[in-house]
């Protein structure tokens, strides 16, 4: 009897890791749609609708670690996406990255996040390609949203897939002109599952989502470099020193408030720039280039991995080039438990104006 009880045991510890394991699959999708005109110098661009190709390779996950659990079991995995605008001016964009697909409603909803980088083929040039006002540089940022209606192993492990695909490429003015280029397009697509006899199932168990944690403070440093406005007037580094505390609302989720300055270098040869050539502005060249910002934010934690984003306001700005109102969205990997590092982008608006690599520390 008790030979009978272990191998019942056994039996069920390997049919239990057999059903939690990861799989594996695929999905090429087709992408047509339409670029967001942001800005006024984009209007002459847009000469037809943007085509591309999204192929993601996909490793399904089945509730082994917590956080799958907690998240429904998401897929991750890695993308390569090539997109063609339909302007000889423009050129093409290939990019490669890490994604997430979190699901809803049963599972057929599908919400992916894609982060990655970027290689156009016809950046601006001033002698060959000036008026391509979106790209600066041939190495870029891109991130991808899609929303879509998701079926797998209709027939022998193929399945399809369609809905809406919302992609953005950048340089994050590393170097200048950069207006970017931002897309929403309609998708189709096919997905297969190595794992032919794979079901998506839905997890019924209840995950405890509350968690109890006291306000843990934050120190971060963001840093790069990035240029002014004006094509050709040099590289700057930049350092965005920030303190803000966090609270944790619950397994999921924690709220950020803190503030942060901004020695954004470029901004010491701009304001004199704009001092000399448009005397009518009344600036005075030594206006101190320095900024204050208050922030609110929202830090989504996955497993290591966490999504942030934030919303600031200018306290203190002597020279008003942008917007009082300032953006970030971004990726962050807790090397340990206390410190992080990743990158994300700041922007007003839609204009990029740093993409900045995180060093930070969370007491």
């Amino acid at each position: 009897m008790k030979r009978f009880y272990y191998l019942f045991l056994l039996f069920a510890t390997l049919a239990f890791s057999q059903e939690n394991k990861e799989t594996n699959a695929i999905d090429v999708t087709y992408l047509r749609g339409n670029i967001l005109p942001h800005t006024d110098d984009l209007d002459d661009l847009i000469t037809g609708h943007p085509t591309g190709v999204m192929v993601c390779f996909t490793r399904q996950t089945h509730g082994e670690k917590e956080w799958e659990r907690v998240y429904g079991n998401p897929d991750y995995g890695a993308y390569f996406l090539y997109q063609d605008f339909k302007n000889k001016i423009l050129g093409d964009n290939y990019a490669a990255g890490i994604f997430y697909n979190f699901y809803f409603l049963k599972k057929h909803l599908m919400f992916k996040i894609a982060q990655g980088i970027a290689m156009t083929t016809n950046p601006q040039d001033k002698e060959t390609n000036s008026k391509n006002t979106a790209f600066g540089s041939r190495l870029l940022a891109n991130t991808d949203f899609v929303l879509a209606y998701k079926k797998e192993n209709i027939f022998d492990g193929f399945g399809l897939q369609a809905g809406l695909v919302f992609t953005h490429f950048s340089n994050g003015r590393i170097k200048a002109p950069n207006s970017g280029i931002n897309t929403y397009s309609l998708n189709l697509g096919v997905n297969y599952c190595f794992d032919k006899d794979f079901k998506r199932t839905v997890d019924t168990t209840t995950v405890n989502l509350k968690m109890h944690e006291p306000i843990h403070y934050n120190f971060v440093v963001r840093s790069g470099i990035n240029e002014s406005p004006i094509v050709n007037s040099g590289q700057h580094s930049f350092f965005h020193v920030g303190f803000y505390a966090d609270k944790r609302l619950n397994r999921k989720s924690a709220i950020q408030l803190g503030t942060e300055i901004f020695f954004s270098n470029f901004y010491k040869d701009f304001i004199k720039y704009q001092s000399v050539a448009y005397p009518e502005l009344n600036l005075d060249p030594n206006t101190d280039y320095k900024r204050v910002g208050v922030f609110v934010g929202h830090e989504l934690f996955i497993n290591r991995i966490s999504l942030e984003a934030q919303v600031g306001y200018y306290v203190y700005q002597p020279y008003k080039y942008d917007i009082p109102v300032y953006d970030r969205l971004g990726m962050k990997y807790y090397l340990t438990k206390k410190i992080f590092t990743g990158l994300s982008i700041k922007t007003h608006m839609f204009l990029a104006e740093a993409m900045e690599f995180i060093v930070g520390v969370r007491i």
